[in-house]
């Protein structure tokens, strides 16, 4: 496993998403809420080099977050 300890990825973990205008962003302050577009319930995506690669759902213990994975997403070959 050693070889493969120097190599990076680009991991992202996806809530949602959304858009909105510059000038909303640049209004907002601390404690403000952006609406996205996905419900209380849908996966949590994650992203591995741009590609999906599972879903889940996020846990809170505290101050420590974490993705309980649900789901791993099949790939075609």
């Amino acid at each position: 496993m050693s070889v493969l300890e120097g190599i990076p990825i680009d991991l992202q973990i996806v809530l949602g998403s959304t858009s909105i205008p510059i000038r909303q962003v640049l209004k907002m302050s601390r404690g403000a809420m952006i609406p996205l577009d996905c419900g209380q319930d849908d996966p949590t995506r994650l992203y591995v080099n741009d590609r999906l690669v599972a879903e889940g759902r996020i846990l809170v213990n505290g101050e420590q977050m974490s993705l309980e994975i649900t789901r791993v997403v099949q790939t075609e070959r």
